[in-house]
């Protein structure tokens, strides 16, 4: 274990911690990134244990959770996103203390490097994940509320219409002729509940 005291590896699986960490909370539900992230970062936490930190690199990577909840709520706008990868990018970088009495410790080469890499890993898979999270449902059923389409069949305890480009179960409180105009007032369950619609010409 003694090569986790290198603050180089220590870095590097730091910041596969955190990619993983970002992908679990981006994309939930599999555990496989989940696992992967913990053991991340219990290996790290033996080289935090035995190596120096800059506790203020640390807090700028806590902070670094907060604009990130922010892109998720706000995805269209991507400052949250881009703030969230820089305060990643500068705490990952200056997390490890160097016993020298320097600011970094970790090699300039490796940090500008893995952390470009990582910026632009993060960037485009964080981005992408972010708008499948925001992206409402394609069959969103409360989304039919309020939409006009035609009865297939007489509609009354049941029936069937024609609405959004797909044919659905419906019931209206009133008997509907096949082939009028109809509009949906509310759902129940996979069954729409429709009204006849008067259209003006």
């Amino acid at each position: 274990m003694d090569f986790l005291l290198d603050p180089n590896v220590a870095y590097l699986i730091f910041l596969a911690g955190i990619v993983l960490v970002f992908m679990a909370v981006a994309t939930p539900g599999t555990g496989v990134v989940e696992i992967g992230a913990l053991f991340c970062f219990v290996l790290v936490g033996y080289a935090l244990y035995n190596l120096s930190i800059n506790w203020w690199a640390f807090v700028i990577l806590l902070l670094s959770i907060v604009p990130f909840v922010q892109a998720i709520r706000k995805p269209k706008s991507l400052f949250f996103l881009v703030f969230s990868i820089l305060l990643v990018v500068i705490g990952s970088v200056f997390l490890f203390a160097s016993d020298d009495g320097s600011l970094i410790s970790v090699n300039p080469i490796i940090a500008l490097i893995s952390s470009g890499l990582v910026s632009v890993f993060l960037w485009f898979v964080l981005r992408k994940a972010i708008e499948a999270i925001s992206r409402r449902p394609t069959h969103d059923l409360e989304a039919l509320v309020g939409q006009v389409g035609e009865a297939k069949s007489a509609i009354h305890s049941d029936g069937s219409v024609y609405i959004a480009g797909e044919m659905w179960s419906a019931r209206s409180d009133s008997e509907i002729p096949a082939g009028s105009h109809v509009r949906v007032i509310r759902r129940d369950g996979f069954t729409l509940v429709v009204e006849k619609q008067i259209i003006i010409s």
